[in-house]
């Protein structure tokens, strides 16, 4: 992979970036993604954020070689802490990151997200949480993408401005993603349903209070997941 071919996962995330936005790439790396859309004509201004020092560095040299200093501002810091009210960023996209990390990203920086208009998020497990902190937090689910790479499963999850409510089954599979019961969709599921009625298996072999609440929340879950399927 690099700034000119993107990985599938990353391609998919930048399908959803509008034209002409100002992004901010939160938790960056290589900056492939705003190298990319730049390239593409997408956009003609980003920030790269980095938290830690060598992806920080690979950042720099990355928008460096590919002469893009002058679209592209790679920034060290934490989170939302890259970006000011004066960069006037309209879309943030995190890719690469367990749900709920994304998640406390958004909740520690959300002073941040007032001029935003759009959150592209990829979380590689547990988007429930990014679906419960977008309700607590006013945002809505636009469009939710499951793909497969490399024998690993990811979601994407497009969020605008605004309000909604979900049942449990939907912050659990994605009200999306549970209309549209792709095949990716149904292999993962299948796999975390096996996974936990494994689990359930092993706590019945079990006693006390604490294994009887989390064998009841697994079952719960199993319930959940086979009447969508």
């Amino acid at each position: 992979m690099n700034a000119k071919k993107l990985s599938e996962r990353l391609r998919t995330v930048a399908s959803f970036v509008e034209e002409n936005t100002i992004l901010a790439d939160i938790g960056s790396d290589h900056a492939y993604l705003p190298c990319f859309l730049v390239h593409e004509g997408v956009i003609t201004k980003a920030i790269a954020g980095e938290v830690v020092k060598g992806p920080f560095e690979s950042a720099q040299k990355q928008v460096m070689s590919e002469g893009l200093q002058e679209n592209i501002d790679v920034r060290f810091g934490n989170g939302l802490a890259v970006i000011s009210e004066e960069d006037n960023v309209q879309t943030i996209t995190i890719a690469g990151m367990g749900g709920p990390l994304i998640a406390s990203i958004l909740e520690t920086g959300k002073e941040k997200l007032t001029k935003v208009e759009t959150l592209i998020l990829q979380p590689n497990i547990h988007a429930k949480a990014i679906r419960e902190w977008a309700i607590q937090e006013h945002w809505k689910i636009e469009n939710e993408v499951i793909l497969e790479e490399h024998d690993k499963i990811y979601e994407i999850l497009v969020l605008k401005k605004g309000m909604m409510s979900l049942s449990e089954k939907e912050l659990l599979v994605g009200p999306v993603l549970g209309e549209e019961k792709s095949p990716v969709f149904q292999k993962k599921w299948n796999t975390e349903l096996n996974e936990w009625q494994r689990i359930v298996n092993e706590l019945n072999k079990l006693e006390g209070t604490e294994v009887q609440q989390k064998k009841e929340e697994l079952e719960n879950k199993i319930a959940l997941v086979k009447e969508i399927l």
